[in-house]
């Protein structure tokens, strides 16, 4: 199998995991527990953000940027679902108020289709380049160049780090 279908594969099946936790919760938040709607989906989606953050950070992506600080890449991986959740609200938004498309199955259209879709391709990509980066995209996004290790000079100049795997740059 190709490395990126691998990769698609494996980001799909935690988010299969994240939405069933997210749902499971929200209807049990919503019913035995009693709480009011927008409190259980809060605490749904956190629910669901920490699953798929989990399934992507232990399995999709176990082998980028193991360096990174997994608070820092919590954080990051919440804000880009959050902007995705966004992205779907605005679809029911723009569907239900600018175009004027307001039955239950617009709305259903509009946010759990269009939006899913458009939020999954956001998420997609944050994932994989803003939380899973790996140190070879950090070295060609800080600097606006990759050194192509082939070259006298790059391999003068970088050392792996004692014990870390980490290159360092002495030149």
């Amino acid at each position: 199998m190709r490395p990126g279908a691998r990769e698609l594969l494996g980001f799909a099946a935690a988010g299969v995991c994240a939405y069933a936790a997210d749902l499971g919760l929200f209807l049990w938040l919503r019913g035995p527990a009693g709480l009011d709607p927008l409190t259980a989906k809060a605490l749904s989606f956190v629910a669901g953000c920490t699953v798929a953050y989990a399934g992507n950070a232990l399995g999709t992506y176990r082998r980028a940027d193991a360096g990174a600080s997994r608070l820092r890449q919590y954080a990051v991986f919440c804000a880009v679902n959050v902007a995705g959740a966004l992205v779907q609200l605005l679809c029911i938004a723009v569907s239900h108020y600018a175009l004027g498309f307001t039955s239950r199955r617009a709305d259903t259209v509009s946010g759990a289709g269009i939006g899913m879709a458009l939020a999954t391709v956001l998420r997609f990509w944050g994932t994989r380049t803003l939380v899973f980066r790996s140190q070879a995209a950090r070295t060609t996004q800080d600097t606006g160049t990759t050194p192509d290790p082939r070259t006298p000079q790059a391999a003068q100049t970088a050392q792996t780090a004692p014990g870390t795997g980490q290159a360092t740059w002495t030149g």
